[in-house]
């Protein structure tokens, strides 16, 4: 397969303009991508190093193809993080490559933490990027206070790559905190769990993880309710929340940095469903709907995250096309298929409104369709 690898932004700039056939848009090649053998690929790996960081200012500016472990590395020695809680797909995709910050914030890739800190795009301030017609365009600023371009900001992050090339973004960090504990309970069925979730979500003591497996270690099912602060805010905290939730069973606290670390990378990765025959699909519906969408499918184990708002499904190869689309449509959920070939699209089809919305902002940021053709966007 042919593959460009541009090492500056204006090599990328005369490559797109003087381009005669589609790209396929990726950094690390690490996120999921319908019909992997299509097109030219236009890569950012060469694109990399971290431009700006001022702990201070809680910033950092960073070319898209800097790797996500360069990023977080710096971050840790200065005791901060990407709140939002980045995903790593490799695992659940089966697939190999280094994860860039600028795939991050091209895929919105958000993990547990969303529920507490909002998602990639939230975080995300400033973005460099080249246009279809190869031109390069800075929207947004490199400090908080700067919301120049607010809306292009947001529109890039997300768009996987279909409206422009990403080459340089500037974000926003927060510091880690001191202590994590995580609530524990064994035994809940997925309902009990969901209204053990929005109770604790609907509490003061700021919940920042709520996640049901229903098969845990040990077969069990096992539900998760993650706080995180200081030591002393933590303990208190945690037992006020075993005060709401006494009614569901008795909850056990987990503090210990690396059990609890391991046990949310094991809910952010998807790690239930590694090495494992099916269809994956990330399915986001109204939390207390979530598990009569899971119970109405045959078959079907489901990991629950922000608090119920998104299932991860894991589908027998046998499921009738149709049927994870077709039992979230009544309650007005949308299913994106993350692993595993089928008959459907890849992402939710669009409503006619809202496809030509997309179509006609496709038309002015890539209007020969050089882009990822054919990823986002079809109508239902």
């Amino acid at each position: 397969m042919r593959k460009l690898d541009p090492k500056t932004e204006t090599e990328l700039s005369e490559l797109i303009a003087n381009a005669s056939e589609p790209f396929r848009v990726q950094g690390g090649g690490t996120r999921m991508q319908d019909n992997p053998g299509s097109g030219t690929v236009l890569s950012t790996r060469n694109l990399t190093g971290i431009e700006l960081y001022e702990p201070g200012a809680l910033t950092m500016v960073a070319k898209a193809g800097t790797p996500l472990a360069e990023v977080e590395a710096a971050l840790a020695a200065e005791g901060q993080r990407l709140a939002f809680e980045p995903m790593d797909h490799r695992g659940l995709l089966g697939i190999a490559g280094t994860p860039t910050i600028g795939s991050v914030f091209a895929a919105n890739v958000s993990g547990p933490r969303r529920i507490q800190t909002g998602a990639a795009r939230d975080f995300l301030l400033g973005v460099r990027f080249v246009d279809g017609r190869g031109r390069m365009i800075s929207n947004g600023g490199r400090v908080m206070k700067n919301v120049t371009g607010y809306d292009l900001v947001k529109l890039m992050s997300g768009s996987f790559g279909t409206l422009g090339v990403i080459t340089e973004v500037a974000f926003k960090t927060l510091p880690t905190p001191q202590t994590t504990g995580v609530l524990l309970l064994e035994g809940l069925d997925d309902a009990a769990a969901i209204r053990a979730h929005c109770a604790a979500m609907a509490s003061p003591f700021e919940v920042t993880g709520a996640a049901q497996l229903q098969k845990g270690l040990d077969g069990a099912p096992v539900t998760m309710i993650r706080i995180e602060g200081t030591e002393n805010s933590v303990a208190y905290r945690a037992d006020e929340l075993r005060k709401v939730l006494k009614s569901f069973g008795d909850w056990t606290l987990e503090t210990d940095p690396d059990r609890t670390r391991k046990g949310w990378k094991y809910i952010r990765d998807v790690e239930p469903f590694h090495n494992r025959e099916g269809t994956v699909w990330r399915i986001s519906v109204k939390p207390t709907d979530a598990p009569g969408v899971v119970a109405a499918l045959y078959g079907v184990e489901a990991v629950y995250d922000w608090s119920g708002g998104l299932i991860w499904l894991l589908a027998p190869k046998g499921l009738a096309p149709g049927s994870v689309r077709g039992g979230i449509a009544q309650c007005g959920g949308h299913a994106t298929r993350i692993r595993g070939h089928g008959d459907e699209p890849m992402f939710q089809p669009l409503s006619p409104t809202v496809a030509a919305l997309q179509e006609g902002l496709r038309s002015k940021f890539d209007p020969r369709g050089l882009f990822n053709p054919g990823l986002m966007g079809q109508a239902a």
